[in-house]
């Protein structure tokens, strides 16, 4: 049990004035800490009618000029009373409290700025995951999970520029993890010396643990729990040593108005009151409730279990096990049972409170984390957390071992005269759960138990936007940035998927609760029809997406899109279980095919899990015997035109569902790359599609204006101004077409000099502009962006896809100097334009080989070839699974980090 305050604390901050020696003989020792939890007293803060109790300043404003106090949300006196208290128990310097727990991380991760990195815990609260995952997304902060147990995991990881923070739990919510605070604040200080060290110390209380005095440099607790201890009230708690810290954290605070009220302090300060009393009887409760589930053979997570991993590490940075445990049941559906069965547990999330509490977090606390995740991080779903109170500990148990009979989980053995564990067969549900474990998989079943990596270009049109529409040939191209696809086996009956980039939508559903009644699947090597399945498309909207509203529609269409593309795909009764990732390094909705890459990516992911494609085996290698000699063209070509052409059908569907009418042109960019000239039917013009042979990658700044555009608005203009003035609108058309045969000759001339062609492309991107913008379809942004890229640069530069915003395209040529791009690029950022520097016409869809000898890291496949007598394949563990850093890797470096997995196969 602690006993009182470090003493390396200086105690002249908050020790309470003690009376005088009476004897030099005999001194007075130090309050311990349950005296001065109970003892709320500041010495500065004398109250004038000397009342026992804090009194509650319920006021919003204090009247004068220069006194210590003058608005609420600044500072009120109940509230400095309570922070005094709370730093005092803490060892810290300074103490903060605001709304919530949640409110003290996000105050605390205000301290961040774009480009810095976090190292986090892999086993977090579930609204940490989530709040880290919106700075991810949002303000442009690198987030890395690792496993905390291991201080070494955080070395390659702590860099000391970029690594501006370490947020920690030990023990984690709610496996109990322990990490050893003290020798990871060391190593961030040496490593690190700019970074800082935040705790979450929820699970312990200041009673049991205090961080600071382990070399963090802030600390914060869900006051909701231990320290209030009744659930009555929602409140946070920010300690901290260093000033500077102090004075950034009290900013926020006053700035955003977050600070705790005034009431809500009056009683947090009663609640702590009883903070050890409390303290005390949980967590003698929870070590008897830990040993009889041990007892019984359950996996319990508890550190204060002797067989538990972190106990060593744990006892020596704090002064008591908890109140919090959990334990596995190895069944979903048992466990259900099992809190579906206790009457004295209260069934909720949460803990700290008087009343003892059970959850299942993979469906309460945590279920924000999707399930793919969950499963990464080793959270297993059966797992049953109880958070001990101090009723009293008899009955506890009594109603625990009730419900554990009732459920099935135990039985009595009449030989031993005692309860013991039923071995969980019912449903067959152990044995699966068992073969799941396994990493033995049929060579048949691998397409469904690995994670598929592919990703695909983007598309620039290069000559004869509006154009197009009144049968004008358009010359289109890839693009090297590009969206980026991963499914990972669930095996728990559920898809999800995961959308980065629409504000990280994430949602999962029931596999037998889709409408599947209203599908009628496309048979093995037939197409699908012209014209969607409108039934199906109704059941899905008003079922499984019927909570989508107007806020979500990107989401909802990207859903449709891919539930409607993987129930028509499905054979007979086989419906896999995964999660579908997809991240872009493209902007989305700035003209540049983002949609089509995305159609792409979900295409092949789904006809591969789908069986309905798969990728080339490996050629024969070179044989002295034979003569034959292999030769390795790098992964380029290595996917065959069969496979190309199934993936373009489908990503063709998918493309109709998010447009209603495409013309087929993105989507081809995106799966076969290159360039290629496209007329629309029903004009004088041979209409269709035609790749440009022999088109060599070019250089360019896609410029995103970041400008909203309405396509459909612009193409109406333009339509509008051919009726009001054909003559001078067809005069335009007739000289854009003379353009994209002028282009289309000039890129597919092999004997054309590189210098001639770049300066011949840069004359027709500024004679095209002139064109649109008569037209009506640019906008003052575009015009912008030319200006800065003109002079001093002289670069030519057009607007690309619909205009009136969205991107411009600017040729780079190939002596353009580093120096001097860099200097455009800051130009243009300065601006408020995001540049991206790439190269036109390179490769278009691409696989992560699936091939152990062309991998360098992620998860492995089988071998090329299983041994002829065998029908089982191991999957080989030596490489990580790849979602994890999928997930946190920045937009800027997950090219380079997919790249560096190993071979990639190109159409």
């Amino acid at each position: 049990m602690p006993s009182s305050i470090d003493s390396k604390i200086p105690s002249a901050l908050h020790d309470l004035p003690t009376p005088e020696p009476e004897s030099p003989m005999r001194p007075r020792k130090p309050y311990r800490f349950s005296t001065l939890c109970a003892t709320v007293e500041n010495p500065d803060m004398k109250d004038q009618y000397g009342s026992s109790s804090i009194p509650i300043y319920q006021t919003a404003t204090f009247k004068g000029v220069s006194g210590e106090y003058d608005y609420t949300r600044s500072g009120n006196p109940t509230r400095t009373h309570l922070q005094h208290h709370i730093a005092k128990i803490s060892s810290a310097a300074h103490a903060f409290t605001v709304s919530s727990g949640m409110a003290c991380l996000d105050v605390i991760l205000r301290l961040l700025k774009p480009g810095d990195e976090i190292i986090a815990g892999d086993d977090l609260y579930g609204g940490t995951n989530r709040l880290l995952t919106y700075i991810r997304t949002h303000v442009g902060v690198t987030v890395h999970h690792v496993d905390t147990t291991k201080p070494s995991t955080l070395h390659p990881l702590l860099h000391p520029d970029k690594t501006a923070m370490v947020l920690l739990e030990s023990p984690t919510n709610p496996l109990l993890k322990i990490c050893d605070i003290a020798t990871i604040s060391k190593d961030v200080k040496e490593r690190a010396p700019n970074a800082i060290v935040v705790v979450d110390n929820t699970m312990m209380s200041p009673y049991l643990q205090r961080p600071l005095e382990h070399g963090a440099d802030i600390v914060y607790d869900s006051a909701t729990k231990y320290l209030s201890g009744h659930h009555d009230l929602m409140a946070g708690a920010v300690t901290c040593n260093r000033d500077d810290l102090a004075k950034q954290i009290a900013f926020t605070i006053n700035s955003v108005g977050n600070a705790l009220t005034p009431i809500d302090s009056f009683l947090l300060l009663r609640g702590i009151k009883t903070l050890a009393l409390r303290m005390d009887r949980q967590q003698a409760t929870a070590q008897l409730v830990a040993e009889y589930l041990h007892s019984l053979g359950f996996r319990v997570n508890y550190p204060g279990i002797e067989s538990h991993p972190g106990r060593e590490i744990h006892n020596r940075i704090a002064n008591g096990n908890g109140a919090v445990l959990s334990f596995e049941t190895e069944s979903k559906s048992l466990s259900e049972k099992i809190v579906g069965g206790t009457r004295l547990w209260g069934i909720s999330v949460s803990f700290g409170a008087v009343n003892s509490l059970i959850s299942m977090p993979c469906v309460m606390s945590h279920a924000s984390i999707d399930a793919a995740t969950r499963a990464e991080r080793g959270l297993p779903e059966d797992l049953i957390r109880l958070c001990v109170g101090i009723e009293d500990p008899n009955d506890l148990i009594d109603d625990l071992e009730r419900a554990l009979i009732a459920a099935g989980a135990i039985a009595l053995d009449v030989v031993q005269n005692k309860y013991v564990r039923v071995e969980q067969l019912a449903n067959g549900e152990a044995i699966v759960q068992a073969v799941q474990r396994l990493r033995v998989h049929d060579a048949n079943d691998l397409t469904e138990n690995r994670e598929w990596f592919v990703s695909a270009p983007g598309k620039v049109i290069l000559f004869g936007e509006h154009a197009v529409v009144h049968g004008v040939t358009a010359i289109a191209a890839s693009v090297d940035l590009r969206c980026f696809g991963l499914t990972t086996p669930r095996n728990d009956e559920k898809l999800s998927v995961h959308f980065h980039d629409i504000d990280g939508f994430y949602q999962e559903w029931d596999i037998d609760s889709l409408p599947w009644n209203a599908v009628t699947p496309v048979a093995l090597g037939e197409e699908h029809p012209e014209v969607l399945d409108s039934k199906l498309m109704e059941a899905l909207l008003l079922g499984p997406l019927a909570s989508l509203g107007d806020d979500k529609k990107q989401a909802r269409v990207a859903s449709l899109t891919f539930l409607y593309m993987y129930m028509i795909l499905t054979r007979g009764d086989k419906k896999p279980s995964f999660d579908f990732s997809a991240r872009a390094t493209l902007p989305v909705g700035a003209g540049l095919g983002s949609s089509a890459s995305f159609s792409a990516c979900a295409a092949t992911t789904l006809l591969l899990i789908h069986k309905r494609i798969t990728p080339p085996s490996l050629p024969p290698p070179s044989s002295t015997a034979t003569g034959h000699i292999h030769t390795s063209y790098q992964g380029r070509r290595a996917l065959p035109p069969a496979f190309a052409e199934e993936v373009n059908r489908w990503a063709f569907v998918s493309e109709k569902i998010l447009h209603g009418n495409p013309s087929g042109v993105d989507n081809s960019v995106a799966v076969y790359g290159g360039a290629l000239a496209y007329t629309r039917a029903g004009f004088a013009r041979k209409s269709g599609m035609e790749p440009i042979q022999g088109f060599k990658s070019l250089k360019f700044l896609l410029t995103n204006s970041k400008v909203p555009r309405d396509t459909k608005k612009l193409v109406a203009g333009v339509g509008e101004k051919k009726v009001n003035e054909p003559e001078l609108v067809n005069s335009i058309l007739d000289s854009i077409q003379i353009i994209s045969d002028e282009a289309r000759r000039a890129l597919a001339d092999p004997e054309l000099p590189r210098g001639t062609l770049l300066a011949a492309l840069s004359a027709l991107i500024n004679e095209n502009h002139s064109y649109l913008a008569t037209l009506g379809v640019s906008h003052p942004s575009l015009e912008k962006i030319r200006e800065q890229t003109s002079a001093p640069y002289g670069l030519s530069t057009k607007l690309t896809g619909a205009g009136g915003g969205g991107c411009a395209v600017t040729l780079i040529p190939d002596d353009f100097k580093e120096d001097t791009l860099k200097a455009l690029i800051n130009n243009l950022l300065e601006e408020g334009f995001q540049p991206y520097h790439t190269s036109v016409g390179g490769s278009g869809l691409g696989m992560l080989s699936p091939y152990a000898e062309h991998r360098s890291g992620g998860q492995v496949t089988p071998p090329e070839t299983p041994a002829a007598d065998s029908s089982q394949v191991i999957i080989k563990e030596n490489l990580e699974p790849l979602r994890p850093s999928f997930e946190n890797k920045s937009v800027t470096e997950l090219s380079e980090w997919a790249e560096g997995l190993g071979r990639w196969l190109y159409v």
